[in-house]
């Protein structure tokens, strides 16, 4: 739009964001309005990204470097010693020593405007070797829980009570103190003004800790008349777009550090009416034996459900 003198006005709205997808556990949502910066959070993208894609991004970030130092000392007067008059790759190969800080000494700088720009070039070097550095140490200590989720919930009898249960595994078979776990269950509600939210309720379990977990636990949640889920049949199970979130909690005596994960399940997704396949056993001697090949592995209840 035109000012009252001519001069064009800048549109003062703010552009409008690329829209997002993104996978929240079973369910996909797309964002609208909020602007992503990556060099605004580029130490999140750096310790998210996937070994192969960080690699690749710092080779490429030290490569690029370097050939605008290549490039620089170009623009000088034979400012390296040793360096063939206007040989591009000399120079490269320079400021590639340079910023590893190697210093071969078969070229080095003999002009003012060559040690400028070695040592500019060689401070983005130490600079760039820390920052590398630190990166690969805070992706390589990332506390990462090994626990082995089973693929779907069940509901049997037990103890002669309707009970919702999960079970889950200890990958590294190490000890893991303090460990702690908690069900909630998301679902869509409406409120009286007819505005939709998500509403999450705690699972109450009948036992939500352990001194030591290192080899598998099966959490429960009895069914009773205090339960959300009181009164669901398969049915309602299996029509339900609610989700159960399991979250893992312990401190690994290995590595000294707390460990978290979680695993989210549509409810639609539970077995009614079945149980999971017992995957311990004991032998003549006294010896437990546990077959990690029949962890998802379910069958009929043996108590048919009230």
């Amino acid at each position: 739009m035109a000012g009252k003198e001519g001069r064009r006005v800048p549109d003062a709205s703010p552009k409008r964001a690329p829209p997002r997808r993104l996978r929240l556990s079973d369910r996909e949502a797309v964002t609208h309005g909020l602007r992503q910066s990556f060099w605004g959070d580029l130490h999140h993208h750096a310790v998210t990204a996937r070994w192969p894609a960080f690699f690749i991004g710092a080779a490429l970030v030290f490569v690029l470097c370097n050939l605008c130092f290549a490039t620089l000392y170009m623009l000088g007067d034979d400012p390296v010693a040793n360096a063939r008059p206007g040989a591009f790759l000399d120079y490269f190969f320079f400021s590639m020593e340079t910023f590893a800080t190697v210093g071969y000494g078969d070229m080095h700088p003999r002009t003012p405007y060559g040690h400028a720009v070695a040592a500019i070039g060689a401070f983005i070097g130490v600079c760039a070797l820390a920052v590398t550095t630190g990166l690969i140490f805070t992706r390589f200590t990332q506390p990462r829980a090994r626990v082995l989720f089973a693929r779907a919930p069940v509901v049997a009898m037990f103890d002669g009570a309707k009970t919702l249960m999960i079970r889950f595994a200890n990958e590294r078979h190490n000890v893991i103190v303090d460990a702690s776990a908690r069900l909630w269950l998301m679902r869509s509600e409406y409120s009286k003004e007819g505005v939709f939210y998500r509403r999450f309720l705690r699972l109450a379990l009948t036992r939500d800790e352990s001194p030591m977990f290192a080899l598998s636990w099966t959490i429960m949640h009895v069914i009773d008349e205090a339960s959300p889920l009181h009164g669901w049949t398969a049915q309602d199970f299996a029509e339900s777009d609610a989700s159960l979130i399991l979250i893992f909690e312990g401190h690994d005596e290995t590595a000294s550090q707390t460990l978290r994960a979680r695993r989210d399940y549509p409810i639609a997704d539970t077995l009614y009416g079945r149980d999971y396949v017992d995957i311990m056993d004991l032998s003549e001697t006294g010896l437990v034996s546990i077959d990690y090949s029949r962890f998802h592995d379910t069958r009929e209840a043996a108590q048919p459900l009230a």
